[in-house]
């Protein structure tokens, strides 16, 4: 599927506000919400859209710690790199996990109330895992940027 101008535009609308209304949407991209829901349709189905989500204030929900973990496995087989990622995927307070290039195998994203619990999480869940060799851990002071899309996605096409 190629996508132009329209199609780029209805993207942009929905990585702004997933809930936009197919009225709201339709005007703001000059078309009728019967071709507006058609090609968000057509977006969906060729994975251009993956999915929908509410972005959560987790601080409302007790989770303040933010832990970027760098972690080097004793191994990098295949079986190794398959085991770290099943188990890792198990683990309730990561957020995000990127395999990555360079020293670290892994950059995970754990999320924890406090420096308590990112002990815990560390004893419970990150030390458990299979075939690690190292674990590094940074917090983060506060966040600055968090974006699903970035802004020139739209700008380049």
């Amino acid at each position: 599927m190629d996508l132009d101008r329209i199609d780029i535009a209805i993207l942009a609308q929905l990585a702004s506000n997933a809930r936009v209304s197919q009225t709201e949407l339709s005007e703001r991209v000059g078309l009728s919400s019967t071709a507006v829901a058609r090609r968000q349709k057509a977006l969906e189905e060729n994975g251009f859209v993956r999915g929908y989500g509410a972005n959560l204030d987790l601080r409302r929900f007790g989770l303040s710690v933010t832990v970027l973990v760098r972690i080097s496995l004793e191994s990098q087989s295949e079986e190794a790199l398959q085991n770290f990622e099943t188990a890792v995927v198990k683990c309730p307070s990561v957020v995000r996990c990127f395999l990555m290039s360079g020293s670290d195998d892994y950059l995970l994203t754990v999320v924890a109330r406090d420096i308590s619990d990112f002990e815990r999480i560390h004893k419970t869940e990150l030390s458990r895992l299979p075939r690690v060799a190292r674990i590094q851990s940074s917090f983060a002071i506060r966040e600055v940027v968090n974006r699903a899309v970035p802004p020139s996605l739209f700008d380049l096409r």
